[in-house]
C-alpha cells in the first residue's frame, strides 16, 4: 500500500510539473504572439463590418436559387448570371435592396463613431495606417487589372523562370515550396552549355518585350493615355552645363611657359585675360635691362 501511495504521489507531482511547464510554454508563446496582433482593449475588439451594397445583397439572396436551378454550373458562372439579371432589373425592383443598404450604412457610421471614441491615439494611428494600406492594395489591383484589359505586354522572363515553367510538372516535391527548392537545385547543378539555351531564350524574350512595349506605348499615345507610358530618366545637368559652358564653346589656349605640351581649357572671355597677362610679362622683361644699366 505504501508503495502504491508513493507511486501515486510521484506520478501526481510529475503531472503537476509537466502541466506547469506546458502552461509556462503556452504563456510564453502567447506573450510572443501578442505584440504582433493589433488588439483593441475595448468592449468591441474589432471595428464594425462594412455594410453590404444593394448588389451584394441581391447576389446573396439569389445564389441559393440559382444553385438549385444549375447544380453543375461553377460559382463564377452563377455570379455572372446573377449580375446579368441585376442589370436587367428596373429601378423599382432594385429599390428594396438599395434602401436596406442605405439603412445599414447609417447604422455602420454610428457604430464606427462609437468604436473610434473608445480608441487610444496609438490605436487610432494603427487603424488609419491599416486603412491606407488597404487603399494602396486596391489601387495596385485596379491598375494591374486596367493594364491587363488594355493589353500591356508581359515583362520578359528570366532564364530560370523559363526553365521552371518547362520542368515544374516533373519536379520533385508535393508542396509548392518543395517543388521550387527541387527546381532551384536542378538549375544550380545544370551544365553551363544547357543553361546557355535558356539564357538565349531569355534574350529572345527581352527583344520580344521591347518590340511589343514600343508598339503598345505608341497605341496608348494614340488613344490619349500618355499617363501609362514609361517615363524616360533624364540625367542631371552638371554645374558647367548649368552655367552655359559646354565643350563646343571652350577654346584650347597653349601656354608659352616652360611646359610647351601643357594645354589648358579656358572658357570664353578668359582668353583676353591671358593675353593681357602675357603683355605685362613682356613689359617687365624689357624693364629689367634698363634698371641694371
Amino acid at each position: 500500500c505504501l508503495k502504491m501511495v508513493s507511486l501515486i504521489s510521484t506520478s501526481s507531482s510529475f503531472l503537476v510539473k509537466s502541466l506547469g511547464l506546458l502552461c509556462s510554454k503556452s504563456f510564453a508563446r502567447c506573450t510572443c504572439v501578442l505584440p504582433a496582433i493589433r488588439c483593441f482593449s475595448t468592449s468591441s475588439e474589432r471595428p464594425p463590418k462594412r455594410p453590404l451594397t444593394g448588389y451584394i445583397r441581391y447576389i446573396r439572396q439569389q445564389r441559393p436559387v440559382f444553385i438549385k436551378q444549375y447544380p453543375d454550373v461553377k460559382n463564377v458562372d452563377i455570379t455572372r448570371k446573377i449580375a446579368q439579371e441585376w442589370k436587367a432589373l428596373s429601378s423599382e425592383e432594385k429599390r428594396p435592396f438599395q434602401e436596406a443598404a442605405v439603412a445599414d450604412r447609417e447604422q455602420y457610421k454610428e457604430e464606427m463613431m462609437k468604436f473610434k471614441a473608445q480608441l487610444t491615439p496609438a490605436q487610432t494611428a494603427a487603424l488609419e495606417e491599416e486603412r491606407r494600406e488597404k487603399i494602396a492594395r486596391r489601387r495596385t489591383i485596379r491598375k494591374k487589372r486596367e493594364l491587363t484589359m488594355l493589353g500591356k505586354p508581359k515583362r520578359p522572363r528570366s532564364a530560370f523562370n523559363i526553365f521552371m515553367a518547362e520542368h515544374f510538372e516533373e519536379a520533385k516535391g508535393v508542396s509548392m515550396q518543395g517543388k521550387m527548392k527541387s527546381l532551384f537545385d536542378d538549375w544550380r547543378n545544370l551544365h553551363a552549355s544547357q543553361k546557355q539555351v535558356y539564357m538565349q531564350l531569355a534574350e529572345d524574350d527581352k527583344i520580344r518585350y521591347r518590340n511589343e512595349i514600343k508598339s503598345w506605348e505608341e497605341h496608348m499615345v494614340e488613344i490619349g493615355r500618355e499617363d501609362l507610358i514609361r517615363r524616360k530618366k533624364t540625367k542631371p545637368k552638371t554645374t558647367a552645363e548649368a552655367k552655359g559652358v559646354t565643350k563646343s564653346n571652350v577654346h584650347i589656349v597653349k601656354s608659352k611657359g616652360t611646359d610647351k605640351s601643357a594645354d589648358t581649357k579656358v572658357a570664353p572671355g578668359s582668353e583676353l585675360i591671358c593675353q593681357k597677362q602675357q603683355k605685362i610679362m613682356k613689359f617687365k622683361k624689357c624693364l629689367k635691362p634698363a634698371k641694371e644699366a
